[in-house]
């Protein structure tokens, strides 16, 4: 196999997100977006225990025009939203929202966050829908850590857990009107392992911790983005030391893209009608109880 090169690493800096701080390796000057892919978020926090975890966390807000993905680390979300949607999501789980014509959603702490240890540790992607599906009704895909189709090296180095699309010969169960592959993986020390893509993706890893060696490449380090060039077959990677990734591809739609706050859309007028939309409660009501 033919292994893509790197065309840049991301370094993913502290941002504040509305009080909570997450490191934020794109959209950054240098890149806008990694067509799908418009923003990708990691945050690790420990959950405020004055606070109950039904008031912590990110409460009620709006989405049109994408999916927002989350990829449970650490912890749990406890997400509900305007179409009635209610569940919990643990450690090596995610939750797949096709935000479609506009839903609004909460995603907090689970109710049981401290006694499972107080910490949350997620990372929320931001994948575009094609302009012939923004105006769908909105969809939401919950899948649990055991639910989620899983790899493992022969050696027991390398471990995944695949979401959607097919990684490694493995096909996720979250369908998308975007055709994007998504999955993470766990390598020990040691631990090598080749994904085939295709060629027309574009393609990135994010390092949430450790070291690895990417063939062709060399050394990166954690709280890296890794961005490939579409000049091969796959990638190749082995863990300097214990490391946690989260491998993403997908095709380009190559659409314009208007963006607004929390509504992704084709043109101006389109932000402006979401925006209308939702003050009107056409995006639903999510009053918490």
């Amino acid at each position: 196999m033919k292994n893509r090169t790197v065309s840049r690493l991301l370094y993913a800096e502290m941002i504040d997100m509305g009080g909570l701080p997450v490191r934020q390796p794109f959209p950054t000057q240098q890149v806008e977006q990694i067509d799908p892919f418009l923003l990708l978020h990691h945050a690790e926090v420990k959950v405020p225990t004055h606070l109950e975890p039904d008031h912590a966390g990110v409460g009620p807000h709006p989405h049109r025009g994408f999916s927002p993905v989350t990829f449970v680390f650490k912890g749990g979300v406890h997400h509900r939203d305007s179409r009635g949607n209610d569940s919990l999501i643990y450690a090596g789980g995610a939750q797949w929202m096709n935000a479609g014509m506009g839903v609004i959603h909460s995603e907090r702490p689970p109710h049981d966050i401290h006694e499972i240890g107080g910490r949350q540790e997620i990372i929320q992607l931001w994948i575009n829908t094609p302009a012939a599906h923004k105006m769908d009704q909105p969809a939401y895909f919950p899948i649990t850590a055991d639910e989620a189709p899983t790899y493992a090296s022969e050696d027991g180095k390398v471990k995944g857990s695949i979401f959607s699309g097919e990684v490694v010969g493995i096909k996720g169960r979250i369908p998308s009107h975007t055709e994007v592959n998504t999955a993470s993986f766990e390598l020990k020390k040691g631990g090598r392992i080749s994904v085939k893509l295709p060629e027309s993706h574009n393609a990135l890893l994010y390092l949430l911790d450790g070291k690895l060696t990417v063939e062709g490449f060399g050394l990166v380090e954690s709280l890296n983005a890794v961005m490939f060039k579409k000049d091969g077959e796959g990638i190749t990677f082995e863990a300097l030391e214990d490391t946690r990734v989260l491998l993403l591809s997908g095709e380009p739609l190559n659409e314009k893209v208007v963006s607004h706050g929390p509504f992704v859309m084709n043109t101006q007028t389109e932000i402006m009608e979401a925006m209308r939309d939702y003050q009107k409660g056409k995006m639903g009501i999510l009053i918490e109880e």
